[in-house]
């Protein structure tokens, strides 16, 4: 009776962990963002996504699962030569995802380890094709050029390269040395041909301001020349308009009673004092015979201003 029973437990308990091993192949549960690849009977059956599902038991079986996640690969560090024949170690960062589960797995055996050969290979390549100098610069198109190429094979193994980013061009430290002497010639010549490029503005800047500054003196001069001419025209009308008055006044008293004996009271008194300054400037003259005759004198200039008058 407790044989029987003994034997009924271990057949009990069979039971259940056979139950057990068919549950734990049949529900799968697939998480978020992955992907597992079915094969029946050793066959491609379908591709699992996110949630429950149940297989049939002992006949489907889960062979490979993928993460449709972003992956991000680092690419070592390998020596490139470019194509001015410089060594330089060149190393990287390449983005991938898997796009189709079942051609990531029957098209490659491997896809992340020959895209990173790839891209090694493609990255010798691009480098061979630039100059030293143009490494740093072209950086943008190199990993460009790296997504291209890996684009057209990483296709068929249902993959896609996202991006690819150069993290480090280390050149030998002989070339280093000479870059950085490069560069700081080049600094030192920059810097020589700005300070000859200040000195010809500062003496293009002085010569232009000394012209500007004769051209402002001579328009001065001439100005004050122009304004002394105006001037003494001026003063030339004035001392002429002065003058015609005033003989145009002595011609109306003249006209006047008592005027004709006035010119002749001065026209003597000028004689005599003319004559006096005569005397005083030397001590031996030399005078015409008449001189001394002032009444013939007065009359003889009394004679002009009457044919003057007679003629006005």
């Amino acid at each position: 009776m407790i044989e029987g029973m003994t034997g009924s437990m271990v057949v009990i308990m069979a039971l259940v962990l056979l139950a057990v091993i068919v549950l734990a192949k049949t529900a799968i549960v697939v998480p978020q963002q992955s992907a597992y690849v079915v094969e029946r009977l050793g066959r491609y059956a379908g591709t699992l996504d996110a949630g429950f599902h149940l297989l049939t038991p002992f006949v489907d079986v889960i062979r490979y699962k993928h993460t449709l996640k972003e992956r991000v690969v680092d690419i070592p560090e390998q020596i490139c030569i470019t194509r001015d024949n410089v060594q330089v170690g060149v190393d990287g960062v390449l983005y991938f995802r898997v796009l189709n589960a079942e051609r990531a797995s029957y098209g490659i055996t491997d896809f992340g380890f020959a895209i990173m050969q790839l891209a090694q290979t493609t990255l010798r390549s691009d480098i061979g094709k630039i100059d030293l100098d143009k490494t740093f610069e072209e950086r943008s198109n190199i990993n460009l050029s790296v997504v291209s190429e890996l684009d057209k094979a990483t296709e068929a193994w249902g993959v896609k390269v996202m991006r690819y980013e150069i993290k480090n061009i280390n050149p030998p430290q002989d070339v280093l040395s000479a870059m950085e002497k490069q560069m700081r010639a080049e600094r030192e010549k920059r810097a020589v041909i700005l300070s000859s490029e200040g000195t010809r503005d500062a003496a293009v800047n002085n010569a232009e301001g000394e012209k500007q500054k004769a051209i402002k003196a001579s328009e001065g001069r001439k100005q004050q020349q122009i304004n002394e001419a105006e001037g003494q025209a001026a003063a030339i009308l004035s001392v002429a308009t002065a003058t015609a008055e005033g003989i145009r006044q002595i011609a109306e008293s003249i006209q006047n009673p008592g005027g004709f004996q006035a010119v002749q009271l001065r026209v003597a008194e000028q004689y005599i004092q003319q004559f006096g300054n005569l005397a005083k400037a030397g001590n031996t003259l030399v005078v015409p015979t008449n001189l001394a005759d002032v009444g013939a004198l007065v009359t003889m200039a009394m004679n002009f201003v009457k044919s003057g008058n007679a003629q006005g």
